[in-house]
C-alpha cells in the first residue's frame, strides 16, 4: 500500500478520543450495527481510545459532554451517509472520517449523481427520473421503451438495494415505482445491464483491487448482499490487468466527480457490450470483518484492523 501524504500521525490519534458512531435509524441500521462493531474492535487492536455510539435516541452535542476528539462514521443511509450528520460534526468542530457534506449527499442521492457523471463523461446507463408527483400520469409502455424494454428501479436515496426492483413491462414498472416511493420521493429507473458486476474500493487516492460479484438471483439484491450462502466474490476478480487497471480509473473518475473523498466504494457493471457503466458511489460502506472494502483491501495487504485506522489517519483535520 503507498503511504498517503495526507495521512495524519498515529502519535496524534492515539492521543485522541474517537467515537464510532452506527446504527442510526436508518433502513440500514442493522448492517451498520455490524460495521460499528467491527470498528470499534479494529480500532481497539490498534491501540485506540474508542467509544461506540449507536446513535438511535442520541443527542449529537453530548459529543462534547464526552471529550470526543474525533469521529470515525459507521453509519448507512440516510442521516449518516447523506451529508446531515457531517454538517453537524463541521458544525460542532469536531473531524470525522469520509467525505464531507457536499460529497456525501451528492453520492447518496442517485439521481444527482447519475446527472453529474452524464455532465461529467463518466458513463452510466440511460436513466429517467420519477418524481412522487408525477406518478400518477407517468406513461410507464413508452418509459419502458425508451430504456429498451427492461429497466431497474430505484429509490433516489436509500443504500443496500432496499426498494429495488426489475421491471420488463409497464405493469411490472408501475409496482416497482410504487415500491420505490415507499422509500423516497422520487425515483430513478434505470436502463438494465446485462453485463457482469464489479465494485472498486478507493482509500485516499488510490483504487484498490477490483472484486466482481456473483449471485445466482437475478441481481445483487439485498438478500444477495447480506442473507445468500451462494454469492460468490472474485477478489482477485479475473480481469486482465489492464481491463482492471481502467476499471479503477474510472471508479476514481466517479468517486471525484461527486465530491466523495477519504475512502468510499464505487459501484460498476459492464453492458451487454461489455462497456464499463457506473452505478453509484458509495462514501459509508459496510464495514464488517467480510465486507467488500476489507476484501479489497485484505488482497492489497491491509488487514482489517489496519484499514481502521487508515481510514482513521485520512479523516478530516
Amino acid at each position: 500500500m503507498n503511504n498517503d501524504l495526507s495521512l495524519i500521525t498515529t502519535e496524534q490519534l492515539h492521543q485522541e478520543k474517537i467515537a464510532v458512531l452506527f446504527g442510526g435509524d436508518s433502513a440500514e441500521r442493522e448492517v451498520s450495527l455490524k460495521s460499528g462493531e467491527a470498528v470499534v474492535a479494529g480500532l481497539q487492536q490498534q491501540g485506540y481510545q474508542v467509544l461506540g455510539i449507536d446513535t438511535q435516541g442520541f443527542a449529537l452535542a453530548d459529543l462534547h459532554a464526552l471529550k470526543i476528539d474525533r469521529v470515525f462514521i459507521a453509519l448507512h443511509g440516510r442521516g449518516g451517509e447523506d451529508g446531515c450528520l457531517q454538517g453537524a460534526l463541521e458544525y460542532m468542530q469536531i473531524p470525522y472520517t469520509g467525505s464531507g457534506v457536499l460529497g456525501s449527499a451528492l453520492s447518496m442521492d442517485k439521481v444527482r449523481s447519475k446527472q453529474l457523471f452524464a455532465a461529467a463523461g463518466v458513463a452510466t446507463a440511460s436513466f429517467q427520473v420519477l418524481n412522487r408527483e408525477d406518478y400518477q400520469g407517468a406513461d410507464f409502455t413508452a418509459m419502458l421503451a425508451e430504456l429498451g424494454g427492461k429497466v431497474m428501479v430505484k429509490p433516489a436515496k436509500e443504500g443496500s438495494s432496499i426498494g429495488m426492483s426489475i421491471a420488463n413491462d409497464a405493469g411490472q414498472l408501475m409496482a416497482a415505482v410504487e415500491l420505490a416511493l415507499q422509500y423516497d420521493q422520487q425515483v430513478l429507473i434505470e436502463a438494465w445491464l446485462s453485463g457482469a458486476e464489479y465494485t472498486v474500493a478507493i482509500l485516499g487516492e488510490q483504487a484498490l483491487p477490483a472484486i466482481r460479484m456473483e449471485t445466482p438471483n437475478e441481481f445483487y439484491d439485498y438478500q444477495a448482499k447480506y442473507q445468500s450462502q451462494s454469492t460468490v466474490y472474485h477478489c482477485p476478480c479475473g480481469l486482465p490487468e489492464e481491463q482492471e487497471q481502467s476499471l479503477q480509473a474510472i471508479a476514481l473518475q466517479a468517486f471525484r466527480t461527486t465530491g466523495a473523498k477519504g475512502w468510499g466504494r464505487v459501484d460498476v457493471m459492464q453492458d451487454g457490450s461489455g462497456n464499463w457503466q457506473v452505478l453509484e458511489v458509495n462514501t459509508v460502506p459496510g464495514m464488517t470483518e467480510t465486507s467488500l472494502v476489507p476484501k479489497a483491501a485484505r488482497q492489497a495487504g491491509l488487514e482489517f484492523a489496519e484499514l481502521t485506522e487508515r481510514i482513521l489517519q485520512l479523516s478530516t483535520r
